[in-house]
């Protein structure tokens, strides 16, 4: 293996570990030394490739943002039946919320922190997908309200779960295991809830 594979290595093993601590476990506080032990390396290593924890954290987290940034643009833009492109938005928030549960929450912390946050969608995506949303209320097949209302329906449905995940497995008394598997089920149950038929 070269030099430069091994560097590639390192730095995708210590960008994957601070993934793991944040978003999988929801460790936002991790230390430098708290990442490097988990990923089995020397902290020096960590500055070396980053130069800081919150650069570190800056690339990791807008990594995992894109996902979702992605995930929103696949919805707004494509021209398949609505109830087929909400089923598929559905699809990947969902998977996104088993693989990252807690990434949700740190977008939330990192806003009230004030720390930069880019906006997710673009003002002609938006316009195009209340269009898509008031036809459908023409249509009869989604309940009449205000398209933003239709939004906070979904979204609250699909990330308020794992957002407060902890404390739901805590007072419900369940494990990661049995949380994940109703989380997986949750497609249709949101489905049913948000279209008539």
């Amino acid at each position: 293996m070269s030099k430069q594979e091994k560097k590639d290595q390192t730095q995708e093993l210590i960008k994957e570990t601070t993934k793991n601590l944040f978003f999988v476990q929801g460790k936002f506080d991790a230390t430098t030394q708290e990442i490097a032990d988990e990923a089995g390396v020397n902290r020096t290593l960590i500055n070396y490739y980053f130069r800081s924890r919150d650069n570190l954290v800056q690339i990791v987290f807008d990594e995992a943002h894109k996902v979702e940034k992605e995930k929103s643009e696949i919805v707004m833009r494509s021209d398949i039946d609505f109830k087929e492109k909400i089923s598929q938005f559905i699809d990947g928030s969902l998977s996104t919320s088993l693989q990252y549960p807690y990434l949700e929450t740190y977008i939330v912390s990192q806003i009230n922190k004030g720390n930069c946050h880019k906006r997710d969608v673009e003002k002609e995506d938006l316009e195009r997908f209340y269009k898509d949303i008031k036809k459908e209320m023409e249509l009869g097949t989604i309940e009449k309200m205000e398209p933003i209302q239709f939004i906070f329906n979904m979204i609250s449905l699909l990330v308020f779960p794992s957002a407060i995940r902890p404390l739901f497995m805590e007072n419900m008394m369940i494990d990661d295991k049995e949380f994940d598997r109703l989380i997986a089920d949750r497609k249709e149950i949101i489905l049913n809830m948000l279209f008539k038929n």
